[in-house]
């Protein structure tokens, strides 16, 4: 008798067919509409300037510093970095429990399950008739724990490995606001000696053409010999060419302190013209300083968390060498009515073990051996680099400040040339081309004079970062900025004193 394929068969197949089709079809690429360009760009825009407290006065430095590592997208990112590696860490604990299954299901054919039994004497002879213990429909319903140990094992060692993730992360987002605080050191300085520079550059630029207009008269009438007057118009163009890089340097000072602080495009700032802040002194205790670097670098203690990740590499390797445990319980359920027990608890333990990978062994020893070897000495070269840094900053912070010295000396004496050259100054044209003249002479030293002060705040900046000195409370976004900005400026004063020594005067 042929079997006749059921309706419901039917029905399941004509019900997968689309899902046959759509699979089998191919995917072409979809490039993103020019408005939903346009509407993801407005959505990053105010994305990126967001939840931030609005400016209502002059900014001094440490508050620059607050604003720029509360709001700054890359720190952003390294705090969302650190909390990934957070909830990867959640992740692996639990892959260390062991397995609780539950299932349910329903089973159903289309004829019964049955069967005949044969006898052994005499051979080959039928001894029932055929027979089922089985329904056409049953439920069937399963509870089932199972632990294995070398799963363990394997997950035990990863969950470390992901522990020492979350504090590589934690040490690369120390690193960044570091780099950060050592950058708005850099730009505020520069950016504050353009705020107060801007406006008399513009101001002799002004004069200095109508200068050079009046000079290009005065050669056409004659009035001066030829050599004298082109040798003037040279001098003002000196001064200009020498006025307009000026002016673009202080104008990207500006423009990049902006950027660190993430400060939205047409919004004014003013920064506090306040008084200089005193440089320290050259430090002297160099020795202490290479110990404390070498015990706070972030990029020293990444690589010691990442020996360790490496190491629980081999460690999870060896793992697998080992036998493997297995427990496993269950309870099963099943509606078949021609069962005795329709529901029953089944237990096992299983040992098994590949002899053959035990003959990895050697080989995993060596590799654990030249990988710890090959970590020690990365973290060796990588100290001896935090050496040299923190050396070099110390001689280029005294060096800066000897420039910084010679700087205010020719400042101060362009200023009392400009005095001079205006009280010696006449109704001539060749003493009013004399006053522009050393008045751009005296611009430009001051210009200077404040490069050198931001080169040696720069130099201060980077010794401070070289010994990897940190700055900021645990929870920067529970501060607001004016509060963040006092902390900071209270650790960095007691980071100051407490280590950095100075020759006593």
């Amino acid at each position: 008798m042929t079997n006749r394929i059921p309706p419901f068969a039917l029905r399941l197949t004509a019900a997968c067919m689309p899902l046959l089709l759509a699979a089998c079809g191919s995917v072409t690429p979809k490039a993103f509409s020019t408005d939903e360009i346009r509407d993801r760009a407005a959505q990053d825009l105010v994305s990126m300037y967001k939840d931030q407290e609005p400016i209502s006065a002059p900014i001094d430095f440490h508050e620059a510093a607050a604003r720029a590592l509360k709001y700054n997208l890359d720190y952003k990112l390294k705090l969302m970095e650190t909390a990934l590696s957070q909830s990867l860490l959640d992740v692996s604990t639990y892959e260390m429990l062991p397995k609780l299954v539950a299932g349910a299901g329903y089973v159903s054919r289309n004829n019964d399950s049955g069967g005949v039994s044969v006898l052994i004497d005499p051979p080959r002879t039928v001894s029932l008739n055929p027979s089922t213990s089985q329904e056409r429909d049953r439920s069937l319903a399963n509870l089932s724990f199972s632990w294995n140990a070398l799963d363990f094992g394997v997950s035990y060692y990863r969950a470390q490995q992901k522990a020492d993730q979350v504090l590589m992360a934690e040490e690369r987002r120390r690193k960044v606001i570091q780099n950060v605080l050592q950058d708005v050191r850099n730009s505020y300085w520069r950016a504050v000696g353009a705020q107060q520079l801007l406006g008399r550059v513009d101001a002799l630029l002004e004069r200095v053409e109508k200068a050079m207009l009046r000079a290009k008269e005065v050669e056409k009438q004659g009035l001066m010999p030829q050599a004298q007057v082109l040798g003037y118009q040279r001098a003002l163009l000196d001064a200009v060419n020498t006025l307009t890089l000026r002016r673009q340097d202080l104008e990207l000072a500006m423009a990049e302190l902006r950027a660190l602080m993430s400060v939205a495009p047409g919004e004014k700032i003013t920064l506090v013209e306040q008084g200089e802040q005193a440089l320290p002194a050259v430090p002297v205790n160099v020795e202490a300083l290479e110990r404390l670097a070498l015990e706070r670098r972030p990029e020293i203690m990444e690589e010691w968390y990442r020996k360790r990740v490496t190491e629980n590499d081999i460690k999870a390797a060896k793992v697998l060498l080992w036998p493997n445990i297995s427990l496993d319980a269950g309870w099963q359920y099943d509606s078949n009515k021609y069962a005795y027990n329709s529901n029953w608890i089944d237990t096992g333990v299983r040992v098994s073990w590949n002899l053959l990978k035990l003959t990895q062994y050697p080989s995993l020893q060596r590799a654990h051996e030249a990988q710890n070897t090959t970590d020690d000495m990365r973290r060796m070269a990588l100290s001896m680099a935090v050496l040299t840094q923190v050396r070099v900053g110390i001689q280029r912070y005294g060096l800066s400040l000897s420039e910084l010295r010679f700087a205010e000396e020719s400042a101060q004496v362009d200023k009392r040339l400009l005095n001079y050259a205006k009280a010696a100054a006449k109704s001539q044209f060749d003493s009013e081309l004399e006053v522009i003249r050393t008045e751009a002479r005296a611009l430009l030293g001051e210009y200077q004079r404040f490069a050198a002060y931001s080169n040696a705040q720069a130099a201060w900046g980077r010794l401070y970062n070289s010994v990897g000195l940190d700055i900021l409370p645990e929870t920067v976004e529970s501060h607001d900025v004016k509060t963040l900005a006092r902390s900071m400026q209270d650790t960095m004063a007691q980071w100051q004193q407490a280590v950095f020594q100075v020759v006593a005067k």
